[in-house]
C-alpha cells in the first residue's frame, strides 16, 4: 500500500476515521505522516480528508496562520482541526484558498443547484421575456421601430405558448 500523499513511498502509518457508518480511511507514510504532524495534538484527520493538505492551501493563498474571519473569528487553525469553517462571511474572508481547493473537490466553484425540467424552462421563458422587454423599450427610446415590431412579434409568440412546455409521454 502506497502512501495517499506522496504516492511513492509505502504506507506505514494507517489512521481510520468512523463517523456513524461511514469508514474514511488515510494511508501515509512515516516521512508525510511527520509533515501532516500526525503526532501532533493538533491533527485533524479531516484535513487530511479535505484534499490532503487543505487548511496549508488556504493558509499560504489567505497570507499566513494569522488572518480570521472578521465577524466570527474562525483562524486557519480552527479549521485545520475541524475541517469546517464557522459562518457565511468565512467563505469571503478565505475566499482565494478556498477556490483552488472546492475546484478539485468538485465540478465548479458555484453552487448550481437541481431543478426540475419543467420550472427550468419556464424560468428561461420567463428570463427571455424580460430580456426581450428590456430590448423593446430601449428601441422604442431610440425610435427604432422596425426591431420594436419584431421583438414585439418574438414576445407575442413566446407569450402565446402554453404555461407548461414540457409534455409527458405514457
Amino acid at each position: 500500500m502506497v502512501c495517499c500523499i506522496c504516492k511513492a513511498k509505502p504506507a506505514t502509518v494507517h489512521l481510520t476515521q468512523i463517523q456513524g457508518d461511514k469508514v474514511q480511511k488515510v494511508d501515509l507514510c512515516e516521512e508525510c505522516a511527520k509533515d501532516k504532524g500526525v503526532n501532533d495534538s493538533t491533527f485533524a484527520i479531516a484535513d487530511m480528508l479535505l484534499g490532503l493538505g487543505a487548511s496549508q492551501e488556504i493558509e499560504q493563498a489567505a497570507g499566513g496562520p494569522d488572518v480570521k474571519c472578521p465577524k466570527c473569528g474562525f483562524s486557519q487553525s480552527d479549521f485545520k482541526k475541524s475541517g469546517r469553517l464557522g459562518c457565511a462571511e468565512c467563505y469571503t474572508t478565505f475566499a482565494e484558498g478556498l477556490e483552488g481547493l472546492l475546484k478539485s473537490m468538485h465540478k465548479g466553484i458555484r453552487h448550481a443547484g437541481k431543478v426540475p425540467e419543467g420550472l427550468r424552462q419556464t424560468r428561461d421563458l420567463v428570463d427571455r421575456l424580460g430580456l426581450l422587454q428590456k430590448k423593446l423599450a430601449k428601441a422604442i427610446a431610440t425610435e427604432n421601430f422596425e426591431e420594436a415590431a419584431l421583438l414585439r412579434d418574438e414576445i407575442k409568440q413566446i407569450s402565446s405558448r402554453p404555461a407548461n412546455p414540457v409534455t409527458t409521454s405514457p
